[in-house]
C-alpha cells in the first residue's frame, strides 16, 4: 500500500495536511495579486479553524469525519485561491473582485464545512457525519457569528450566503448574496468544493473507506419514500466506488450549467492546463476500468489520517452488512 505523496495538492507541491503549508501558498498568492493588502484576516482564519478541527477551542469538538476533514477543506480552499488568482489574471480591472473579495472567498472556503463540527452541549448526535444534512446551514450560521471577529464583519451576511453554493440545501438560483460579482465569487467556491476532492489521489479510497460510512451516519446512504418504504442508494463502500462516473456526470452538469465552467479559471492559474481537471478524469476512468473483482486489489492507497480523536457512532467499514447498516442508520 502506497503512502507516498497522498498528502500533496495536484501540482504535487503543497502538503494539503498542513494549515501553515496551505497558509503560506494562499498568503503568496494574494500578496502577489495585492501588493500592500494585509493579509492579516486570511492568516487569523487559518489560526482559528486548525484550532477548532484539533478540538481546541471552547465549545467545540474536535473534527471526527474521516472524508469531511482538514485536509478537505485546506485542499478547497487552495482550490478556491488558485481560481480566483486565474479570474483575477483574466479579467479586465473593473470586473476584478478586489483584495476585499478574495479574503471573503478563501475565509468562507475555510469553513464551509464547519457544520460538521459538533458543539460540546449536542449530545444528541454521536459524530459529525450525523449532521451532513444541516451542515451547509450551520456553516451558514457560524459565518454570521465569526466573520466579525476577525474585522470582516461587513460581509458576514454575504458569507453566509455564499457557504449554500457548497451544499444542496436550497437551490443555486434561489441563493441570496448582494450582486452578480457575489454570486460569480460563489460558482467558484461550489467548483472549488467539487474539483479539489474529485481530484485528490485518493479520492476513491477515500469514497470506498471514508464518505460511505459518513453517508450511512448521515442518512444519505438510504432513501426513505413518501410511502415510508426505504430505497438504498449505495449498498457498500464498493457500490460507492462503482458508481463515481455516474456521480461525476451529475457533478459536470452542476459545474457547467450552475457553476458557468468557472473550473477553467484553473487553468489560467496554472498557465497551461488544469490539473484539477486532468486529475478528475484520471480518476474517473480508473473508477469505470475495474471489474468487481479488481477493487480490492487495485485500490491501495492510503489517505492521511488527520483526526486527532477516533470517530464515533459510525460503521467499522464499509463491507460487512452493508445494506443493513444502512437501514438502520
Amino acid at each position: 500500500m502506497s503512502h507516498h505523496g497522498n498528502n500533496l495538492d495536484v501540482s504535487n507541491s503543497v502538503d494539503v495536511t498542513s494549515p501553515a503549508a496551505v497558509k503560506a501558498e494562499v498568503a503568496r498568492i494574494f500578496m502577489q495579486l495585492y501588493p500592500g493588502a494585509s493579509s492579516a484576516a486570511i492568516e487569523r482564519a487559518f489560526d482559528d479553524l486548525a484550532e477548532m478541527y484539533r478540538g481546541e477551542r471552547p465549545g467545540y469538538h474536535a473534527c471526527d469525519t474521516p472524508y469531511h476533514d482538514i485536509q478537505h477543506v485546506l485542499d478547497v480552499t487552495l482550490a478556491m485561491a488558485r481560481l480566483m488568482d486565474g479570474y483575477e489574471r483574466m479579467e479586465t480591472e473593473w470586473k476584478r473582485f478586489g483584495s476585499p473579495l478574495f479574503r471573503l472567498g478563501i475565509v468562507t472556503a475555510l469553513f464551509h464545512d464547519i457544520g460538521y463540527l459538533r458543539g460540546s452541549s449536542e449530545t444528541e448526535h454521536r459524530n459529525g457525519a450525523e449532521l451532513t444534512l444541516t451542515h451547509v446551514s450551520r456553516g451558514s450560521r457560524f459565518l454570521r457569528s465569526y466573520l466579525p471577529s476577525i474585522g470582516m464583519g461587513d460581509m458576514a451576511e454575504a458569507a453566509a450566503g455564499l457557504i449554500h453554493f457548497t451544499g444542496y440545501e436550497m437551490p443555486i438560483a434561489q441563493i441570496r448574496v448582494p450582486s452578480l460579482r457575489y454570486r460569480l465569487l460563489g460558482t467558484l467556491l461550489g467548483s472549488a468544493d467539487l474539483i479539489a476532492q474529485m481530484a485528490d489521489r485518493c479520492y476513491l479510497e477515500k469514497c470506498r473507506d471514508r464518505l460511505y460510512p459518513e453517508f450511512v451516519a448521515g442518512g444519505i446512504a438510504v432513501q426513505r419514500q413518501p410511502d415510508g418504504s426505504e430505497t438504498v442508494l449505495f449498498e457498500s463502500g464498493e457500490d460507492l466506488v462503482r458508481k463515481t462516473p455516474r456521480y461525476f456526470e451529475e457533478a459536470a452538469k452542476r459545474m457547467d450549467k450552475e457553476f458557468g465552467s468557472s473550473y477553467n479559471y484553473g487553468g489560467r492559474h496554472f498557465g497551461g492546463e488544469n490539473p484539477y481537471v486532468r486529475e478528475i478524469h484520471r480518476n474517473v476512468r480508473f473508477a469505470g476500468s475495474m471489474s468487481q473483482d479488481e477493487e480490492a486489489a487495485a485500490l491501495k492507497r492510503v489517505p492521511p489520517n488527520t483526526l486527532v480523536v477516533t470517530p464515533a457512532g459510525m460503521p467499522a467499514g464499509p463491507s460487512s452488512d452493508s445494506a443493513g447498516r444502512a437501514r438502520a442508520a
